[in-house]
């Protein structure tokens, strides 16, 4: 079957999710954030129904499926107005490298919970000093008899007031070289000299942003993932589904931005038909379809490259996927603010918080210039600029 048609099983997967996302909506989501709470009722049912765990492998409680059906899950619920975030980081990014790369041990103790929705992880890549130069990490990692300490520090870490663990991107000293390389730590929430902070965002979101303190963490042998040195490999195993996910997110919220633009277009009458019937209302919703329909087809690509192992293939699909479902999602939402004029600044429609959600799209994991050059070395072979 070909990656850009999409089989029965999925269809039928996208059917089931959608049901679920419009028994909770953007209404429900909306009022948690307000209240300061978190989406644990959507969390705890799209858990039953085997949603959260649908990557992971059956052997743990998963449903042994790949990114591609996760994706689909994040998607659809987005399109309902009630995406989850940390679907992003604790199934897609920490379930796969821990599925990919755990000891037994870890595996059986992280990947059950993971997949039935009882346990979440955080993920601390991000630095005050890094941004984007992930070779920047400052976050080290020294031997200590058996032991593991940590000292550094994270920023924009989503939901690790909820997380039972956070996945920490280290790094430690090459005895051979003496550079740094990257390594992966699970860092129980309670851990001694783990302290987190709030971040006050402008943007209204269940899942709340951290910035992390690791002072002299001590961590037992165990809380390595994987091998010491294959700590690069392992990153970007976690990042290429990352950046999927944040596709899906996007096109997800562009799609449900669209749906409600289309619906206001169709009914609301000023002069003796409905706005949509004038083509510079209806084009431009026409042409946000077809960027998110776009954007959904390259989402299906990388997501079937990755879940087939052809990891540089999906890098750069993943990266593509994300940059054209980060664009789509910005010109969707705006688009629709737009065709609802003043509505669209209201609460009642619940469109204009999207204006700042959308952004993040853009920004996050990884801005879209990074992207743009990914693609210019990687791609196109074009000299660095850095």
């Amino acid at each position: 079957m070909s990656s850009t048609i999409e089989s029965v099983e999925h269809k039928a997967l996208r059917t089931a999710v959608a049901a679920l996302g419009q028994r909770y909506g953007r209404e429900y989501l909306a009022r948690v954030a307000r209240e300061g709470g978190h989406p644990d009722e959507l969390w705890a049912d799209a858990a039953k129904l085997g949603y959260l765990g649908v990557n992971l492998p059956e052997e743990y409680g998963g449903g042994g499926g790949g990114i591609a059906e996760l994706s689909i899950v994040l998607e659809e619920l987005g399109a309902a107005g009630c995406p989850l975030l940390m679907m992003v980081v604790s199934p897609a990014i920490c379930g796969t490298v821990i599925a990919r790369f755990g000891t037994d041990a870890q595996k059986q103790a992280w990947l059950p919970g993971l997949a039935d929705g009882s346990r979440t992880m955080a993920f601390g890549i991000t630095e005050p000093d890094a941004g984007s130069n992930s070779h920047r990490i400052t976050t080290t990692a020294r031997r200590d008899g058996d032991d593991w300490i940590l000292t550094g520090r994270k920023v924009f870490i989503s939901g690790v007031d909820i997380a039972d663990a956070t996945l920490i991107v280290g790094r430690t000293e090459d005895a051979r070289t003496g550079s740094l390389k990257p390594c992966l730590f699970i860092v129980p929430r309670d851990t001694t000299g783990f302290g987190r902070t709030v971040i006050d965002m402008e943007l209204a979101a269940a899942e709340k942003q951290f910035e992390l303190t690791l002072d002299e963490v001590r961590l037992p042998a165990d809380a390595l993932v994987g091998d010491e040195d294959a700590g690069l490999l392992q990153l970007f195993a976690g990042l290429n589904p990352e950046r999927i996910m944040t596709a899906a997110f996007a096109i997800g919220m562009g799609r449900h931005a669209l749906a409600k633009a289309v619906d206001y277009a169709k009914t609301r009458q000023v002069w003796k038909q409905p706005i949509g019937g004038h083509q510079a209302v209806a084009h431009p919703l026409a042409q946000a379809h077809i960027e998110l329909e776009l954007a959904r087809l390259m989402m299906g690509k990388a997501a079937a490259l990755y879940d087939a192992g052809d990891d540089m293939g999906a890098g750069e699909a993943a990266n593509m996927a994300k940059y054209a479902a980060g664009e789509a999602c910005v010109r969707a939402v705006d688009q629709a603010v737009h065709t609802l004029g003043g509505n669209g600044l209201t609460r009642e429609y619940g469109l204009a918080s999207l204006i700042t959600a959308s952004r993040v799209a853009r920004i996050a994991p990884v801005s879209r210039e990074m992207i743009l050059n990914f693609i210019s070395h990687q791609t196109l072979g074009l000299p660095k600029s850095y």
